[in-house]
């Protein structure tokens, strides 16, 4: 059975097939004219070993956090449109 869960980029992916999620890292944001946009987070899930399949969510700490319980089945996934 699939778990889709929407990432804040607004992609989807099957949290079944999730082999590995890395570290949480922060970064600092800024935008376009140099202003700071405050601390940004970013954690690597891989779909599989080889790079292809791996991907970045990016985005606060909240957006970041809250994939992190739904893909570890502590959080509420969004509801389906």
């Amino acid at each position: 059975m699939q778990r889709w869960i929407k990432l804040p980029d607004g992609r989807f992916v099957d949290a079944n097939r999730i082999v590995y999620v890395g570290k949480t890292e922060t970064f600092t944001r800024i935008d376009e004219d140099g202003n700071d946009l405050g601390v940004g987070y970013a954690v690597n899930i891989g779909t599989g070993i080889e790079r292809e399949t791996q991907l970045t969510v990016t985005g606060s700490r909240d957006e970041v956090l809250g994939v992190l319980r739904t893909i570890l089945g502590r959080g509420e996934a969004p509801p389906a449109a």
